[in-house]
């Protein structure tokens, strides 16, 4: 059935302005960002197909549409370039939304601090990336640095790469963060490696190792938290 065969109670546009968007099905959401269907399928069943890309145990996490390419939007008929285009866009902007509007001035406390920064953005990530988190002397958040980007399973980290930013600015702590794109949080025998090169490195060079914290999805470890 086409969207305006539908009584107008039912049809995704008229249903957000008299409901709101909270009482849409994600396939009504998606719908309303692909606008048109074709002759055989509803813009509703053309979402829906989206929705099934991948098998999810969880039909609420909408996490996966992160992962999807424009090729693979393009191979669900209906779905051309420009609206491939557009739901990547929407995806991208998601993930920009979840971002903490202002770091600067935030007081480092806890790992769960870092947590609460880094999280929406690295847990969509799908590959391993690393962050070194510079800290003045009263643990204030002074610049979030890149400095490795890895494969899916590995970020190459060396403890220049993650000391060379603190040593230009003259900053006496720092926290070292990297992501496991595969969710779960438990450390590698690599990532405690790093942690203890590292650590060692900063006591050399007059700077503090304060944590090393893996982001997964939604969720955290730290290295050091009990040290």
């Amino acid at each position: 059935m086409k969207i305006k065969e539908l009584p107008p109670s039912e049809r995704p546009y008229e249903k957000l302005e008299t409901y709101g968007a909270e009482n849409l099905s994600n396939a009504e959401l998606l719908a309303i960002i692909i606008k048109t269907g074709t002759k055989e399928q509803s813009s509703v069943l053309i979402a829906q197909k989206i929705l099934n890309l991948r098998e999810n145990t969880n039909k609420d996490n909408l996490r996966f549409l992160q992962d999807i390419s424009l090729e693979e939007f393009m191979q669900i008929k209906g779905i051309g370039k420009v609206k491939a285009i557009q739901l990547r866009a929407i995806c991208e902007l998601t993930k920009r939304i979840s971002r903490p509007i202002n770091n600067q001035k935030k007081v480092i406390k806890s790992p769960e601090d870092i947590a609460e920064i880094l999280i929406p953005e690295l847990r969509y990530e799908k590959r391993e990336i690393a962050k070194v988190v510079i800290l003045n002397s009263k643990n204030v958040v002074l610049r979030i640095v890149n400095i490795s980007l890895g494969g899916a399973n590995f970020a190459c980290i060396e403890p220049k790469d993650v000391l060379a930013e603190a040593i230009k600015m003259q900053a006496p702590k720092i926290i070292l963060v990297h992501n496991h794109p595969s969710g779960d949080t438990t450390p590698s025998k690599g990532d405690y490696g790093v942690t203890d090169r590292v650590f060692e490195a900063a006591e050399l060079m007059g700077v503090k190792l304060l944590d090393h914290i893996i982001i997964g999805d939604g969720t955290y470890r730290s290295l050091l938290q009990k040290k």
